[in-house]
């Protein structure tokens, strides 16, 4: 496979002025670009332009992605709305980091693996993902822990990911409802290769999310109580194309943008690895079990199902050798397919009725009234009716 890299940047809450897009222009004559989107391929070369500069100057989500097994998702969120140290409880070396820039917070995901095969559209996930942004702004921690569980998984996948130092890591506060994901985080663990097993087990420390209900009269009483200057301000916000984040502030400091409690659990990396591979033993057995007891289903019914066609059978041989000759008389292959299965059937009722000899004599005679069709014999031979 050629060397693949694709880059895609939107700008969500404020698009690009003129001035802005050619700035980004100047870094790649090839990308499309729009007010709100940069996208480029590459099939050899490189992209010029440094990913984290860009984010911390006009974008708000990016990802990345390299045919060698490189998926990176990065997102900006106004200070407001994420705490850096809140994003810092998550960090895992490279992988999953923060930092701080202006006003904003940018996260930075990362997963590694050695690709085996390349997935469809997988450059179409960005847009699956990037609701991602408003669920941490609204306080929901899940995309967070995703992206570290997701970070320490790939010690599953290589041994040398981590020091064995890092085993006796704890993990960072368990948020809820990681049980039940939403679709961009369902995306976000796709996209980072999370394993199926290593969620489950840590979700069996997440409650439940509480879905998010606003009372009407304590927002509207909330509301009322805000200064007027703060009011003017918020809304002069909203008309300079601010909006998003004036509900995400609003949300936050009314209490009214969070899914419940974080959990501390004590759990370290190496009991939730542990946990994982016990869970993926239990499922694999539990896997290879029902696989067993669906073959054995479908062998006994093969079996009632040939017993039946033997029964027919048996109820009048000779019209059987009609349909056997009058297949054979047609000289084509097809037919000829189905004169030797049903000839396999009558061999097969031979035997189980115990009239070998009278099979034989009659298979004998049909292979040497036909012994000039070399296309018949050899599907014959093939199936061992040989008449010996």
């Amino acid at each position: 496979m050629s060397e693949y890299q694709y880059y895609e940047f939107l700008a969500i809450d404020r698009p690009l002025t003129n001035q802005q897009q050619a700035e980004v222009r100047a870094l790649s004559t090839r990308a499309s670009i729009t007010a709100t989107s940069f996208t480029n391929e590459y099939h050899w070369g490189d992209f010029h332009g440094d990913p984290s500069r860009l984010m911390e100057r006009y974008y708000d989500a990016h990802l990345y992605l390299a045919n060698w097994g490189t998926h990176r998702i990065m997102l900006r969120l106004p200070k407001a709305v994420l705490d850096p140290k809140q994003a810092e409880c998550y960090r895992v070396g490279d992988q999953v980091s923060a930092w701080t820039s202006g006003e904003h917070v940018i996260l930075d995901f990362t997963s590694e693996a050695d690709e085996e095969s390349w997935e469809d559209d997988v450059e179409c996930s960005l847009s699956a993902i990037v609701g991602i942004r408003a669920e941490l702004a609204t306080g929901d921690l899940r995309p967070l822990y995703l992206a570290w569980l997701s970070a320490y998984g790939t010690w599953e996948r290589d041994e040398d990911a981590f020091d064995y130092v890092e085993e006796e890591e704890l993990e960072p506060p368990v948020p809820p409802g990681l049980g039940s994901l939403s679709a961009p985080q369902r995306a976000l663990a796709d996209f980072l290769r999370l394993d199926d097993d290593l969620l489950a087990a840590a979700a069996e420390a997440s409650p439940p999310a509480q879905p998010v209900q606003h009372d009407q009269k304590a927002l509207a009483a909330w509301i009322r109580a805000l200064p007027a200057e703060r009011k003017d301000a918020l809304l002069l916000r909203v008309i300079e194309e601010d909006g998003a984040k004036v509900r995400w502030e609003l949300l936050r400091e009314s209490g009214g943008g969070t899914t419940g409690q974080k959990v501390e659990t004590g759990r370290t990396v190496a009991e939730l690895l542990d946990a994982a591979a016990a869970r993926r033993h239990a499922r694999e057995q539990q896997e290879t079990a029902q696989r067993a007891e669906e073959q054995t289903r479908r062998e006994q019914e093969r079996r009632q199902a040939r017993e039946l066609r033997l029964n027919r059978l048996a109820q009048d041989l000779d019209a059987a050798w009609d349909v056997v000759e009058n297949s054979i008389g047609t000289n084509k292959p097809r037919e000829y397919d189905l004169a030797v299965e049903l000839l396999r059937d009558l061999h097969a009722l031979a035997l189980r009725d115990e009239h070998t000899g009278a099979f034989t004599q009659r298979l004998t005679h049909l292979r040497e009234r036909h012994q000039g069709k070399p296309s018949l014999i050899k599907r014959l031979n093939d199936a061992g009716l040989t008449a010996e």
